[in-house]
C-alpha cells in the first residue's frame, strides 16, 4: 500500500523549542524521537508568519504571491488550482483533518474528507467548533472555557483552570486517536492533526507548568542593541510591544514550554496508538512536524508574531521515514526549507503527480543528498501590529535581510555569529557588500513577480503596501463561479 501521511502542526511554536534543536530547557522526547528516526531541518521558516497565510502555504504548496495571502487580512473562500488533502483524495486516501484549520470558511473541507476543528476562539456566524461543544457537554462543574481570564495574544500565563483530560491539546489528540481507530482500512490515510497551542493563552496544565516555573535555566530574553524604541511597560495584556518584568517574562515561557511539552507527551499518545492498533501500518507511516509560525515571548521586548525576527519566523521541522525507506536516519539538513516544500515532500511519497502550482519542492530529495536547491527563502507581512512594522525578508538561515516597505528602513544580522539577533549590522561597514547582496535579491524577486515593491532592481518604498496579492481575487473569483 501506498505510504500513510501523518502531518502534524502546532501552533505559534518556535523553531528553537525542541530538545533535539539544543533547547536548554524544553522537553520533547518523542519529537526528538521522531528526529533521530528521519531528518531535522533547522533552517526551517514560514514565509507569512501568522496563522492563516502560513497554513494557505501548507495547503497549496504555493508561495505567498501565488496563494494570495501575503497578511491576515481575507476571510473569503478560495478555489485554489489544487490543495494538499485534494491530490491526496484523488489518490486513493482517506483524508482527515483534526484540530485547528483557519479556514475561510471554517467548515469549508478544501479537499478533505471530513474536518473537526478546534479553532480557539473564533465564532463566524453560528460556527461552533468541535471541541467547544465536546467541551460543553464534557465538563465537570459550572465552569466555562476561558474562566481563567487569560487572552488569546496575551502574554500573561498561568496553568490551566480545566482537568488535564478537557484541554483542547488532550482533546484535539484523542480525536487523532478517534480517526485512527474509525477510518477505511482498505485505504492509506492522511491525517493532519494540528493543535491550537502552545499559542496563547499559556496555560499548560499545571504539572507541565510547573516542569518550567521556577526553573533557573529557563532563558531570559534577548534584548538586541536596536530594540530601545519598544524599552518601555505598556499595559495592554495583548500588547504585541511591551517590556515586561523578568518574573512576567518566565511565567509567559514556563507557560508556553509546559505547553509544549504536553503537546509532545500527547503526540506520543497518538503514535503509540497507531502502533499498537496497526504495526504494519505504523511502519508504512510518513510522520512530518511543524508549525505555522513561532513567538518572541518577550525577545527585543516583541510578542505574539508577524515579525521577521527568528523567534517568530523560524519553525520546527520534523521528518521521520517509514521504516521501509532506504534513508540514512538521525539527518540534520542545513538547506532553507519552507512551508511550501511539505505538499511536494508528501505528494512524492503518495505517488501522486504534484499540480503545476505548487512551488514548494520535495524535501526527499534533500534527504536522499542532492545540493540542488533554492540558495534562500523570502518572507513577508505585509500589515503588522505597528503600520510603519509591514516587512519582508530574505534568508538562507545563516544571515537575514529585513526591509520594512512602508519606512524604508533595512536591517541585517549575521545569524552564525549571532543567532539570537542582538546585533543589528545594516551598517556595519564589513556588511555592506553582503547587504546589497541581500537587498537585491529582495529587489530582483518582487520585480519578477510583478510587485511594486520592486522596480528597475530597487527596492521601493510603498506607503499603502499590497495587503492581499492580485491572486487573492483570483482564488476568490473561482470560488464564487463554482459556487453559482
Amino acid at each position: 500500500m501506498k505510504p500513510n501521511i501523518l502531518l502534524i502542526t502546532t501552533d505559534q511554536q518556535r523553531g528553537d523549542c525542541l530538545g533535539c534543536d539544543g533547547h536548554p530547557v524544553v522537553e520533547t522526547p518523542y519529537l526528538d524521537q521522531l528526529a533521530e528516526e528521519g531528518a531535522r531541518f533547522p533552517h526551517a521558516y514560514t514565509s507569512v508568519p501568522s496563522c492563516t497565510p502560513a497554513r494557505a502555504g501548507i495547503l497549496t504548496g504555493m508561495d505567498q504571491w501565488n496563494h494570495g495571502r501575503l497578511t491576515m487580512t481575507g476571510a473569503d473562500p478560495l478555489e485554489y488550482p489544487a490543495t494538499l488533502p485534494g491530490e491526496l483524495a484523488k489518490a486513493g486516501y482517506h483524508t482527515q483533518g483534526v484540530g485547528k484549520m483557519h479556514f475561510a470558511p471554517q467548515r469549508r473541507l478544501y479537499g478533505f474528507h471530513n474536518l473537526v476543528l478546534d479553532e480557539s476562539g473564533r465564532r463566524t456566524g453560528n460556527f461552533v467548533s468541535d471541541y467547544h461543544e465536546w467541551f460543553d457537554e464534557n465538563k465537570e462543574g459550572a465552569y466555562g472555557y476561558r474562566d481563567h481570564s487569560v487572552d488569546w495574544n496575551s502574554w500573561m500565563a498561568r496553568p490551566s483552570h480545566l482537568p488535564e483530560h478537557l484541554h483542547p491539546t488532550h482533546w484535539t489528540a484523542s480525536e487523532g486517536i478517534k480517526f485512527l481507530t474509525h477510518r477505511d482500512p482498505t485505504k492509506s490515510f492522511f491525517m493532519w492533526l494540528s493543535f491550537a497551542r502552545p499559542h496563547s493563552p499559556y496555560d499548560a496544565p499545571q504539572p507541565y507548568f510547573d516542569m518550567y516555573n521556577g526553573n533557573e535555566n529557563v532563558p531570559e530574553a534577548a534584548v538586541g542593541d536596536w530594540c530601545a524604541r519598544w524599552d518601555r511597560k505598556v499595559a495592554d495584556v495583548n500588547a504585541p510591544f511591551s517590556h515586561r518584568t523578568d518574573a512576567e517574562t518566565h511565567r509567559a515561557r514556563a507557560g508556553y514550554y509546559g505547553n509544549i511539552t504536553f503537546i509532545d507527551h500527547q503526540i506520543g499518545r497518538v503514535l503509540y496508538e497507531l502502533k499498537r492498533q496497526d504495526a504494519d501500518a505504523w511502519a508504512n507511516t510518513l510522520v512530518i512536524f511543524t508549525s505555522d509560525h513561532g513567538d518572541m515571548m518577550g525577545d527585543h521586548h516583541h510578542w505574539r508574531k508577524t515579525y521577521a525576527y527568528e523567534g517568530s519566523a523560524r519553525v520546527p521541522f520534523l521528518i521521520q521515514f517509514p521504516e521501509t525507506w532506504e534513508l540514512d536516519r538521525g539527518q540534520v539538513l542545513d538547506q532553507p526549507v519552507e512551508l511550501r516544500d511539505i505538499m511536494p515532500t508528501i505528494l512524492e511519497a503518495a505517488g501522486a503527480d504534484i499540480p503545476e502550482s505548487v512551488d514548494g519542492d520535495s524535501l526527499q530529495k534533500l534527504a536522499k543528498g542532492s545540493t540542488e536547491w533554492r540558495e534562500f527563502v523570502q518572507g513577508e507581512h505585509t500589515t503588522c501590529y505597528d503600520h510603519d512594522y509591514g516587512m519582508q525578508y530574505v534568508t538562507d538561515g545563516h544571515e537575514k535581510y529585513i526591509w520594512y516597505h512602508h519606512t524604508g528602513e533595512e536591517m541585517y544580522f549575521d545569524l552564525d555569529d549571532d543567532p539570537s539577533e542582538c546585533r543589528e549590522r545594516s551598517k556595519d561597514p564589513e556588511k555592506v557588500d553582503r547587504v546589497a547582496l541581500w537587498r537585491n535579491r529582495l529587489a530582483d524577486l518582487n520585480e519578477e513577480r510583478g510587485d511594486p515593491r520592486g522596480q528597475g532592481g530597487e527596492l521601493i518604498v510603498q506607503d499603502n503596501a499590497l495587503k492581499l496579492s492580485p491572486n487573492y481575487n483570483r482564488w476568490k473569483a473561482r470560488a464564487e463561479e463554482t459556487m453559482t
